[in-house]
């Protein structure tokens, strides 16, 4: 839908960068997806809802969440760092006294975390993510081929030809975008090299902040990681040879979860059935 639109339509993104960008939009989003769950109750529904967050999300914007959901209708509102519900839904060992590593690599953000006994040794979130890869082929083929390109074409470039490491077959893709000094609709072929080489910079940025973690991280757990390697989760973590490119760099095993775009849902779901278990303090984040 994006860039498809008439000027009488707006499409909005609710939320941008892993927190609210538009408060009013968000609620009614959220009470859009209140109703849709509970559309057989014929009493208005108040559930308890849980929230996955960034590990950089201010307190301010923590708040906004949980005013948002607050007013979409929530009765109880739980709040946990979207690389505990990603580690949990990959299935990670969480609760054991034991290192798990999890990179989740979302639309707006990459959050790198070390977890053991249900609690976030270190964590740290870098504004990266699959819309900064699509931001990159866009300036990359306004640069390189003088065309602008909208979102969605390049979100269907990175899917189909988009790679994070050189491999031997190059792919290549028919894109059409309008020419910035005719104005006018050009075709043209890109190929897989060449959006390696347009992913750089933000692919860069994921490294760097894996490799920070991993200094950062206490000798014990790091033991724990270099054994047992670290787990891929988000969109991200879809992008062709992501997981070979983080294992030449930090030389650990690297392995990208089953369905890596659900981790996170499926974690907080878990999420929820713990809190059931062990009370509401069990990830608490404030």
């Amino acid at each position: 839908m994006l860039g498809r639109t008439p000027g009488n339509i707006a499409a909005i993104r609710p939320m941008k960068d892993g927190v609210i960008a538009d408060f009013f939009v968000t609620e009614k989003m959220l009470q859009h997806f209140i109703k849709q769950v509970h559309s057989n109750s014929f009493m208005r529904p108040s559930p308890r809802v849980l929230v996955c967050v960034p590990v950089g999300a201010t307190q301010v914007e923590r708040r906004a969440i949980r005013e948002s959901a607050q007013g979409a209708g929530a009765r109880e509102v739980f709040l946990i760092e979207e690389p505990m519900a990603a580690a949990i839904g990959a299935g990670l060992p969480v609760s054991e006294a034991t290192g798990s590593m999890v990179v989740d690599i979302g639309g707006g953000t990459t959050e790198v975390a070390v977890i053991s006994l249900n609690g976030v040794v270190y964590s740290s979130s870098v504004r990266i993510g699959g819309d900064r890869f699509d931001e990159a082929i866009i300036n990359y083929v306004r640069r390189n081929y003088g065309s602008l390109i909208g979102e969605a074409t390049a979100e269907r470039i990175k899917h189909e030809i988009g790679s994070a490491y050189p491999g031997d077959e190059v792919r290549e893709i028919e894109v059409r975008g309008r020419n910035l000094a005719e104005g006018v609709p050009r075709g043209f072929t890109l190929n897989s090299n060449e959006i390696l080489e347009a992913l750089q910079e933000p692919l860069t940025g994921i490294v760097s902040a894996v490799m920070v973690a991993l200094e950062q991280c206490p000798p014990e757990l790091a033991s724990d990681i270099s054994e047992r390697g670290m787990v891929l989760t988000g969109g991200g973590a879809l992008l062709r040879n992501l997981d070979r490119l983080l294992m030449e760099e930090t030389g650990i095993p690297v392995v990208v979860a089953e369905d890596p775009l659900t981790c996170v849902a499926r974690g907080g779901g878990k999420a929820l059935e713990m809190i059931d278990m062990h009370g509401g303090d069990l990830f608490s984040e404030e």
